[in-house]
């Protein structure tokens, strides 16, 4: 029998922070993934030499300076700048909505131009409250911007029309009329240039960690001890559904190596038509300046989720928000179980804002 300050549950970037900070803290940490490796979701490998996302691209951004100077701690950043272009109907777009959009979209070359058109368009729901995500995203960007770059893509990527959707979901959609399109307005930038992997590798190192281990089976059956556990699972499986079961949406890859130096010749092209079934496909190679003569591509399908899927979206609409809100109590009355990340928490995070997080919970735990 062996006794860990703490029993990570998850080899995900959140608990790789803390196992980092805990471990510079002198104390011990055992892991337990179910997946067969570490890194969660920005798990990257290696295929014909090519940093292969293998759950959906994952590009870091933040303004946080602390966050940065962390993470670089451990990687060496290539300054990737994400500059997203949008197919509809074999047509190219800019994303996020800018002066490129606008000049496609309507021939215009000047702010004044695009303004008012927009301002013309947004008008139709002048002075009524937004009862959708349709009447919310054209009271924001107009019909025209909604209906080529926004309606197909969300409706895809939710499982439902616009009309059915609530307004909370887009609370705001930049636009910008100058021709920046750099796709993140953070001050800082980039993909680890030997992957995530390696970063979350040296991140656990000295950590015990047991991959394809289903935590379940494991606390059944183990006669360690632990301090405390950092749970960055379902919630509403740690409590065996006991309240009902949260709802998420979940996606599908289907990737391929292709005998050719180059396919779309961009790492982010989204398919914002209704009848495409995927949402985007992502060239994997340009997320390092890739030169190698072949390249690997992923088409990204939303799926709704069924159990044994990847919980990768929480569906945060008023009937989830309820149900996390009563787990949230159930998880008050656990104090040796610390739940923490996107499942933990039921909460969509950026990759910075998952490091925050972590942080916090270091600081309250007396780890930094």
């Amino acid at each position: 029998m062996a006794h860990y300050d703490y029993l990570l549950v998850g080899a995900g970037l959140f608990n790789a922070v803390f196992a980092e900070h805990a471990m510079r803290a002198g104390k011990t940490c055992l892991v337990v993934e179910r997946r067969s490796h570490i890194a969660g979701n920005i798990y990257t490998e290696k295929r014909e030499g090519i940093d292969v996302h293998v759950y959906g691209a994952h590009i870091f951004h933040t303004s946080d300076d602390e966050v940065w100077n962390y993470v670089n701690r451990f990687a060496k950043f290539n300054g990737f700048v994400n500059r997203v272009k949008a197919n509809f109907r074999g047509k190219i777009y800019s994303m996020p909505f800018n002066m490129y959009t606008f000049e496609a979209l309507w021939g215009v070359k000047t702010a004044e131009e695009a303004q008012a058109i927009i301002d013309a368009q947004r008008a139709d729901l002048a002075g009524k409250q937004p009862q959708n995500l349709e009447e919310q995203a054209i009271s924001l960007v107009g019909r025209d911007v909604y209906e080529t770059l926004v309606k197909g893509y969300t409706e895809k990527q939710w499982g439902r029309p616009c009309s059915q959707l609530p307004a909370f979901i887009i609370r705001r959609l930049p636009l910008r009329f100058t021709y920046d399109d750099n796709y993140f307005n953070d001050k800082y930038q980039g993909i680890p240039c030997d992957g995530y992997t390696a970063m979350a590798e040296k991140m656990f190192a000295g950590a015990k960690i047991l991959t394809d281990t289903n935590y379940f089976d494991f606390i059944e059956h183990t006669s360690d001890t632990f301090g405390k556990i950092v749970y960055t699972g379902r919630a509403d499986e740690f409590f065996g559904y006991k309240l009902g079961k949260l709802e998420y949406r979940s996606l599908r890859f289907e990737t391929e190596t292709l005998d050719v130096p180059d396919f779309q010749g961009n790492a982010v092209i989204n398919y914002t038509a209704a009848e495409v079934p995927y949402t985007r496909i992502i060239e994997h190679k340009h997320f390092n300046f890739g030169k190698q003569p072949k390249t690997i591509i992923t088409r990204e399908y939303p799926a709704t989720y069924r159990e044994g899927m990847e919980a990768y979206y929480p569906v945060n609409d008023e009937k989830n928000g309820a149900l996390a809100a009563a787990y949230d109590a159930l998880k008050a009355e656990r104090p040796d179980v610390i739940f923490g990340g996107r499942l933990g928490e039921y909460k969509y995070y950026d990759m910075d804002k998952v490091i925050l997080s972590a942080f916090r919970l270091c600081e309250k735990e007396n780890l930094r």
